[in-house]
């Protein structure tokens, strides 16, 4: 293995020079956690560990190299948070004695997932699981290491952080079959997102982020794998019964987003509030059978949505049959969705209703309000829609006061905001625009009247809109003393670490070398606030070994 003593542990392409990577930055001589294997740690006489990728509740992903191949895998650890850990110099992962008997069955669970993984390398929407196997008293899985965009990070890049629908479908159906194979070996993802639905170089969509089935659910001994406006209702509440049709709300979230270009409202939320707003603008280029398969895919109860993969498949699809019978079925009942149009000839034909009992006035009314309301935004209902066709009108709201939505949660966009016109008529909203790193560009993240707050009709909110990542230019600051080095990156608004190297004399002390001394290299788009690395020259080293103080580490001004 001295093959490896010489390739950085981040990115295994070769040093050239010091412990700092010239090609990714990653500095070789950074202390990593004791909980993590030791970077250059060779499993199965094969697989060299690099450095931590990720950690999630059940599991350590590290980058790795396979000594047989030559190609970079990702090596995926059993080791669950706050329930194991490492001694010291020990490869051991130690479990604490109250979690010994669970960590057994975690193990059990973490074995056949990745195995059935294996079995499934030939679907296109899986990652290839190499091997998998057990050492360091616990298991392993190995998998090829893919360049990939996550499905969030695509989406913030199209115009209106939206795709349509035909896009959509070829990036979609195909992860399908890939769950509908996991529901049949009796895997539950349980965790499907935009950030784990990922597009690779080959223009294939996979599907990341599989953890055990104890990770998904709030009352495990794992911590809870929440994703806020796709994690479904029965993950938060043991009183409903995980199943396919938790993912088959995680992947309708994930429609959603793509097509509409918010987050859903939180699960839990929509047991209080179960409608979903679609601009009006957006609403038209949906296709009525995919708006119908949202419907049944969106369902709040497990088990009112629909349960199987190959029936929602059918339904994106459009076949007659299933649409029939999701239409029909009392379980699988697709809800009713009503568009501008039918919404104002019912308000119309319960304004004459009210015009024949001697309401001519309260009639006209109603249709003002319908037209109003009907032309800003598509409403999906999510409960059963037979009763709520036997409404005859909505709760009278008051025309003085009304009352703040939340603006920021929902994942709201400049537009629409912009494009509903119920909100631009109950209030004056105007926008102002800040930098971010954790807000996509686009997304409203502060209000200045706080969400639930009652106020005069037309008054003035000020929404916060995210400019996303400031990003600056590295400027070049080799040759510069340490002092000069530092003081420009920070005006940039870069923050910096200072990697000092030997010094036999040729060199000015603290100084940064100008060949390879920086990381990233200058000229580099960055974002403000990430850290660039700079190589600086320490003091010049004796070489005179005549006294014994010369030996100490003492150097020479």
């Amino acid at each position: 293995m001295n093959l490896i003593d010489n390739l950085c542990m981040n990115c295994f392409e070769q040093l050239t020079e010091g412990s700092v990577c010239p090609h990714c930055g990653f500095d070789n001589d950074s202390v990593s956690d004791m909980l993590f294997l030791p970077r250059k740690t060779v499993l199965k006489q094969r697989y060299v560990v690099g450095n931590v990728i990720s950690q999630e509740s059940d599991a350590v992903t590290y980058v790795g190299l396979d000594t047989q191949s030559k190609r970079l895998v990702t090596i995926r650890e059993l080791i669950p948070k706050n329930i194991g850990n490492r001694l010291e110099g020990n490869p051991d992962v130690h479990i604490r004695e109250r979690y010994k008997k669970s960590f057994l069955d975690f193990k059990e669970s973490f074995l056949k997932l990745w195995k059935t993984l294996r079995s499934m390398n030939k679907l296109s929407a899986v990652i290839p699981v190499i091997e998998v196997f057990e050492e360091n008293q616990t298991a392993y899985a190995v998998c090829e290491k893919m360049e990939y965009v996550t499905l969030r990070d695509f989406l913030i890049k199209n115009e209106d952080n939206i795709i349509d629908w035909d896009q959509a479908r070829l990036m979609f159906m195909p992860v399908l079959t890939t769950l509908e194979n996991l529901h049949s070996n009796g895997i539950i993802h349980g965790g499907i997102n935009p950030d784990n639905l990922v597009l690779c170089r080959d223009g294939k969509v996979r599907l990341l982020g599989c953890c055990i089935s104890e990770c998904n659910s709030a009352q495990s001994e794992l911590e809870f794998n929440e994703n806020s406006g796709y994690t479904a209702l029965e993950q938060y509440d043991n009183a409903h019964k995980i199943c396919p049709a938790t993912d088959i709300y995680a992947f309708s979230a994930c429609i959603y987003r793509a097509l509409v270009g918010t987050n859903p409202p939180n699960a839990v939320s929509r047991e209080t509030n179960d409608k979903l707003m679609i601009p009006n603008r957006i609403a038209e280029t949906i296709p009525a059978h995919v708006i119908k398969a949202l419907g049944a895919g969106f369902q709040i109860y497990p088990e009112k949505r629909i349960q199987q993969i190959y029936d929602f498949r059918e339904l994106l699809n459009a076949a007659p049959s299933v649409v029939a019978k999701a239409d029909g079925g009392k379980a699988e009942k697709v809800d009713y969705v009503e568009t501008e149009e039918e919404h104002i000839r019912n308000q119309e034909k319960q304004a004459k209703k009210a015009q024949k009992g001697g309401g001519k006035t309260v009639a006209i009314i109603i249709i003002l309000i319908a037209i109003v309301a009907a032309a800003a935004v598509y409403v999906i209902g999510f409960t059963d829609w037979l009763d709520k066709n036997e409404e005859t009108t909505t709760a009278a709201v008051s025309v003085n006061q009304v009352q703040v939505p939340d603006f920021c949660t929902a994942g709201y966009t400049e537009s629409d905001v912009k494009n509903s016109g119920s909100w631009n008529k109950q209030f004056n909203i105007t926008f102002e625009y800040e930098f971010s790193k954790d807000v996509a560009e686009g997304v409203v993240f502060k209000q200045s009247i706080a969400k639930g707050e009652t106020v005069d009709e037309g008054a003035d909110i000020v929404l916060t809109v995210s400019k996303g990542i400031e990003m600056g230019t590295v400027p070049d600051v080799g040759g510069l003393s340490k002092d000069e080095a530092v003081a420009k990156l920070e005006a940039e608004g870069f923050s910096v670490k200072i990697v000092s190297i030997y010094n036999l004399g040729e060199y000015t002390p603290n100084t940064v070398r100008r060949l390879n001394g920086m990381a990233p290299a200058a000229g580099t788009e960055l974002a403000k606030g990430e850290e660039v690395t700079i190589t600086v020259y320490g003091e010049v080293e004796t070489t005179t070994e005549a006294t014994t103080e010369a030996t100490t580490g003492i150097t020479t001004p």
